[in-house]
């Protein structure tokens, strides 16, 4: 499409909606510990109101591309805003965890439509040599909610409550609904598919129970017998996933495209790199608050120096790629965020506050330029047709890796951590300290993945180039 009034407003209209999703998950992890008071629990079984959300996003992302071809892009985009801001609401009234979790879960399948569906808009809309240029404008505004919202959630707990957290969501989103129904455009396929409902079950299914069991093993509920059985059987139902697809006429996820290389690579690489990056904006301000013994809003002011430097990232991405290309960015930049991410284990109450925050710097420096990166170049060689589908995937398996990477941090921690009491502030600074090492080696050698890339791979994202003929 060649609206240049869809142009101009599209991008600010996908970044509303990402700013409050993004917003809604800062400010929960720094309110961790808070409403681990309140509610009476420890603060690292607080992790199931996180990955719940994270769960929830992976299993219904799939079906918002299905959504998006038959109801359209601005009827999915507009209810997805809707229900996320109804759920805020119940979130913000919960009285204790198992309702809160429910919120949460509810409000994942709002979150599960607005990002894939809202990056379909912009796929569909920009041809690929505006694609990196257009998606990195769309992160800019959206990167504002985790540089504002450690802050503001650190100063909401520390005067009002942590309920207050989720009711800032509500004018954010009402906007959004503004401005989609103003600007949105009202993508169809062309053919729209059925729903693969066996393909939703035995995916969706799998996905859950393995994500569940990663958060019941940081625990210790469950005997090593009944987790094994449970682990054989989800990963059972995902593997009967796999041969349905490739049998199925319309598959709800089809695992075809990942014959195109770049694609491949950008998703499975990207996958393995988010489990180590995962788990950092939990771990984080557990760091600073139980570690370090700073108050919610200290802690949250630390978060923002990543947030900053993500967004002055994005000004220079696309002259960074265009330059250099993504296979060395990606391979050289990868191996940067493992060592920043163990740079983490030296913090200690002693640590002046500036190394924090340069390290912060660094961090999301280094991190805004891998999301670009992995993300625009997934969409290289995929044609038009194809975009909602790989949109889906790439959606689906980028959330699915958050989610096993937050609560994989978390079972390292809680592993390293062994029966100390959390209330025990060496012991559970040592804890983190070692899990951010472990996170550091897994996200050092995720950086293999990115070798099979070509120099030239990309260009025509990166250049605006079409590949040379194989």
């Amino acid at each position: 499409m060649n609206n240049p009034t869809v142009k101009r407003y599209l991008p600010w209209v996908v970044a509303t909606a990402l700013f409050m999703e993004q917003l809604d998950s800062t400010i929960v992890n720094t309110a961790v510990p808070a409403m681990a008071a309140s509610l009476h629990v420890t603060p690292l079984s607080l992790k199931a109101v996180v990955t719940s959300y994270i769960l929830s996003l992976a299993v219904c992302i799939p079906v918002s591309g299905w959504m998006a071809d038959r109801f359209g892009t601005r009827r999915v985009f507009g209810v997805a805003v809707a229900v996320f801001i109804l759920s805020s609401i119940l979130c913000g009234l919960a009285v204790n965890v198992p309702m809160l979790v429910a919120a949460r879960i509810l409000q994942g399948i709002g979150g599960a439509m607005m990002m894939p569906v809202g990056r379909l808009a912009i796929i569909r809309t920009f041809p690929k040599a505006e694609l990196l240029t257009a998606m990195n404008f769309v992160i800019i505004p959206a990167l504002i909610g985790p540089l504002l919202g450690p802050t503001v959630g650190g100063l909401i707990v520390h005067w009002l409550s942590w309920r207050e957290i989720f009711f800032v969501n509500v004018p954010v989103g009402l906007v959004a609904l503004l401005l989609i129904h103003r600007h949105m455009p009202d993508y169809r396929g062309e053919a729209p598919r059925p729903l693969d409902l066996i393909g939703l079950v035995l995916f969706g299914s799998g996905t859950a129970l393995l994500s569940w069991l990663l958060e019941v093993f940081g625990e210790h509920h469950l005997d090593v017998t009944s987790a094994a059985i449970l682990l054989l059987l989800s990963l059972s139902l995902l593997a009967a996933y796999v041969l349905h697809a490739r049998q199925a006429a319309f598959p709800l996820l089809r695992l075809a495209l990942f014959r195109v290389r770049t694609f491949r690579i950008s998703v499975i690489g990207g996958f393995i790199t988010r489990l180590g990056i995962g788990g950092l904006p939990f771990l984080l301000p557990l760091l600073y608050q139980l570690g370090l013994g700073l108050p919610a809003w200290e802690s949250g002011l630390l978060m923002m120096p990543a947030a900053a430097a993500a967004m002055g990232m994005k000004f220079i991405a696309a002259r960074v790629l265009r330059r250099y290309g993504y296979r060395r960015v990606l391979i050289v930049n990868t191996l940067m965020i493992g060592v920043t991410i163990g740079l983490f284990s030296m913090v200690v109450p002693a640590t002046p506050i500036v190394l924090i925050v340069l390290l912060g710097l660094a961090q999301g420096f280094f991190n805004s330029l891998q999301f670009s990166s992995m993300n625009s170049m997934a969409y290289a060689d995929i044609e038009t047709p194809d975009s909602s589908m790989a949109s889906t995937i790439a959606s689906t398996l980028q959330q699915i890796s958050m989610s096993f990477g937050l609560a994989c941090g978390s079972l390292i921690a809680a592993w390293y951590l062994g029966g100390l009491p959390q209330t025990d502030r060496i012991a559970v600074t040592h804890a983190l300290h070692h899990a951010f090492l472990t996170l550091s080696g897994l996200t050092i050698l995720s950086s293999l993945s990115f070798w099979a890339l070509r120099p030239r791979d990309g260009e025509s994202v990166s250049k605006g180039k079409l590949p040379p003929p194989v």
